[in-house]
């Protein structure tokens, strides 16, 4: 709690707009995929506005992207007390969700405003929401853990993560719905695009904001058996270099 509250602080401490940029990044990046992939490609958006569309599928990515960024670089970024201080390291990973969780929380309450201002009642999949953004989490903080741990000893992957989760970010369905690249996608390579442990469940996730679209199955299974099998293997691997990171950070 006390690191994860320390993080918030870090972050916002100079800003003028403070906490208010977790609503602003999104908003903007939801204008930009608007103006060119509803307006300019003409990309078919459920039947809602292309603003909400957006917005609900990078609500998901955000708290995605957010959890793995702050997990992979916080071994290197608390390198003095890692070597000073002896505690269980995998507290350190861990707590960066907490303050994902905060930034998501205030980021809900601008898809809140956003869905009363467009008249778009939540339907009863909204129950579901919060199992879907586990499953986003616990995904990125499989894969942190995995990198954290890597970060360590080869400060390499802090510049290779960002370029490999922009390519992710378009690989997803933020921009665009599972069913429309399914459908655009030809065929034979369609099995590469669904290898993305999160399509089905962001697909899942803007299913249960906004009650469009239709709930693949088999991607959504895929999704949180991928990322069971990553989160233990994740928290595996770290633990078992977890010996080394006093002497090698």
């Amino acid at each position: 709690m006390t690191l994860a509250a320390r993080d918030v602080k870090l972050r916002y401490r100079q800003t003028a707009l403070g906490v208010i940029w977790v609503i602003l990044q999104p908003l903007i990046a939801a204008g930009i995929f608007s103006f060119v992939f509803g307006k300019v490609a003409k990309l078919p958006s459920d039947g809602v506005p292309y603003m909400v569309f957006s917005y609900a599928g990078l609500l998901g990515w955000n708290a995605f992207s957010s959890t793995l960024t702050k997990c992979s670089s916080v071994l290197v970024q608390n390198s003095q007390l890692i070597s000073k201080v002896y505690f269980p390291r995998l507290v350190l990973p861990l707590s960066t969700v907490l303050s994902t969780l905060i930034d998501f929380g205030v980021a809900l309450v601008m898809m809140a405003v956003l869905m009363v201002y467009y008249r778009i009642a939540p339907g009863p999949q909204i129950v579901w929401l919060p199992l879907w953004l586990l499953l986003i989490v616990l995904l990125a903080v499989g894969i942190g853990l995995y990198a954290s741990a890597l970060m360590v000893s080869y400060r390499d992957v802090q510049y290779v993560l960002p370029v490999a989760t922009q390519f992710l970010l378009y690989a997803s369905p933020i921009a665009y719905s599972l069913t429309y690249a399914l459908s655009v996608i030809p065929e034979p390579y369609r099995i590469f695009f669904m290898l993305n442990p999160l399509s089905g469940v962001l697909e899942a996730f803007r299913w249960s904001l906004i009650g469009r679209g239709e709930m693949n199955w088999n991607a959504l299974l895929y999704s949180a058996a991928f990322t069971v099998l990553v989160f233990i293997g994740g928290a595996f691997s770290f633990k078992k270099m977890e010996r080394r990171f006093a002497d090698v950070i």
